[in-house]
């Protein structure tokens, strides 16, 4: 979709009501509410996130999506692909400014050329003990990447067609933290396989922008 068509269906959207857990639930893990339940004394010291899910034009003028392969490490999140953002520090004071500051550092977008254009609903990530404060913004810009070598091992640009595709739609087999293998909902990007509280935050934007483009 061109990007200037794109922003101006896009500005629709915040007056919608988010479908929130609705949404989340069609691409949530067979096992997260036991999961869920075993976490609620965590939950309760459970730490801050902000991510962005940011998207902007390509050098043909056409919408996209920017995601991000994480390196792999010795974590929970090794070697999948999540949205740019991080954990909420002092210094930003809200979780939407850890989500801008976090883009910034991870993919190379200046903080200026950002605009957050809706608060998502959260989502809590066991593994980790995080609840993850996604947003949707923008850059007009068609973005100069510049990975963080150290956190992101490849950004992942997707189209909007293909992220709007129902046929990305796929139950894969996984491996998790808690179990070797188990069947769960995933989108397929770009041949990479998302799944968990990543496919959920894209489940629920997916049905956002559905309702205005």
């Amino acid at each position: 979709m061109n990007f200037d068509k794109f922003l101006v269906s896009l500005s629709k959207i915040k007056n919608i009501p988010l479908p929130a857990e609705t949404s989340q639930f069609k691409m949530s893990p067979p096992f997260r509410q036991e999961l869920i339940s075993s976490y609620k004394e965590a939950m309760k010291d459970a730490n801050r996130a902000g991510v962005l899910a940011m998207f902007y034009p390509n050098s043909f003028h056409q919408t996209h999506l920017a995601l991000i392969l994480r390196k792999t490490y010795k974590g929970v999140h090794s070697a999948q692909i999540g949205f740019p953002g991080g954990r909420y520090e002092d210094e930003d004071k809200t979780l939407k400014m850890t989500a801008i500051r976090e883009t910034w550092e991870e993919i190379g977008v200046p903080e200026h050329q950002i605009k957050v254009i809706k608060q998502m609903t959260e989502v809590y990530i066991p593994p980790s003990n995080f609840y993850v404060q996604p947003f949707i913004g923008i850059t007009a810009q068609t973005p100069n990447f510049v990975k963080q070598e150290d956190e992101v091992e490849d950004i992942i640009e997707v189209p909007l067609s293909h992220f709007l595709d129902e046929r990305i739609v796929v139950t894969k087999s996984v491996a998790t933290s808690y179990t070797v293998k188990i069947d769960v909902p995933a989108y397929e990007l770009n041949g990479h396989v998302v799944w968990g509280a990543t496919a959920m935050v894209l489940s629920e934007i997916k049905d956002v922008l559905k309702e205005v483009l």
